[in-house]
């Protein structure tokens, strides 16, 4: 064999090598192949914004807007005359959150007691993964009573502010609790001078399965004039892809978040119970 030719199928031999060890070895990674970067779980402790008054750290996404109606039947749920409590009248809220960001929540609430308008803003401020998720959250709101019998609508006495601090916990998959401690600027207007209060709300869920959860709170606070009793509720939740239906009872009529801390004029044993009922609902457009 001449060298000339020797020369040629040696530089033929080394071009065709890599490919032949690669056949052979199917299993060798393919270097260039694109890899799709690995996506963070979000942290997920409650999956509402709500308990069933007590705020959450949970907050929508960027952009979304979430509507809420919510109804608590003042008749008692064992008056047979106003059909086990359901007739009503009630006392009726209305409200729309907007997401400025992935972390911080608007929300406008209007409630038909002393037409109660309420608009605060809640922040996530952390939020830690693994097998006992922790977020936490600040809420700051104020709200104006505008009308309030015997009073002109800018009376001062007629305006709150109030500022919540929120921590969640999750209890393995199916368990979550939270912690609300609460001050409030006048909780209740009809006091003849308006003072300051403290309340710590407490409230849990109870995951059953994708759709189905048990849902209760508690709302320690001071006794005062006509509202002498902690607010209390206990409910089933019903969540179906960004739509939130809660059933419950409570011995508290009083929903917007300047509200509910002032307590509850009765006490939390069955026959003083209302019904009532949240409905939320994710809109993004």
């Amino acid at each position: 064999m001449t060298p000339r030719r020797t020369l040629t199928l040696t530089a033929l031999a080394l071009l065709l090598a890599p490919g032949m060890v690669h056949a052979q070895d199917p299993e060798r990674p393919t270097r260039w192949r694109r890899r799709a970067p690995q996506t963070a779980v979000p942290v997920t402790v409650f999956h509402s914004t709500q308990a069933l008054n007590l705020p959450t750290a949970e907050t929508i996404a960027q952009g979304e807007w979430l509507f809420e109606i919510s109804h608590r039947f003042l008749p008692e749920i064992g008056d047979t005359d106003a059909f086990l409590g359901f007739d009503g009248p009630i006392r009726n809220r209305i409200g729309l959150a907007y997401g400025l960001s992935d972390r911080v929540q608007l929300t406008l609430q209007r409630s038909n007691l002393d037409d109660n308008v309420d608009l605060n803003l809640r922040v996530r401020a952390y939020e830690r993964g693994g097998s006992a998720p922790l977020m936490l959250a600040l809420v700051a709101g104020g709200a104006w009573n505008t009308e309030v019998p015997g009073r002109s609508d800018g009376d001062d006495r007629n305006f709150q502010y109030y500022f919540q601090g929120v921590a969640n916990v999750g209890l393995g998959k199916r368990a979550a609790v939270g912690i609300v401690p609460t001050f409030v600027h006048n909780p209740y207007i009809r006091e003849p001078d308006a003072d300051d209060a403290f309340a710590l709300g407490v409230n849990g869920a109870l995951y059953l399965g994708e759709v189905v959860a048990l849902v209760g709170e508690w709302n320690l606070t001071e006794a005062r004039t006509d509202l002498r009793h902690d607010a209390g509720a206990l409910g089933i939740q019903l969540e179906t892809g960004g739509h939130f239906f809660k059933l419950e009872v409570t011995n508290a009529l009083r929903m917007n978040p300047a509200q509910y801390p002032a307590g509850a004029a009765s006490s939390f044993k069955p026959s003083n119970w209302h019904w009532g009922f949240n409905i939320t609902r994710l809109l993004a457009f």
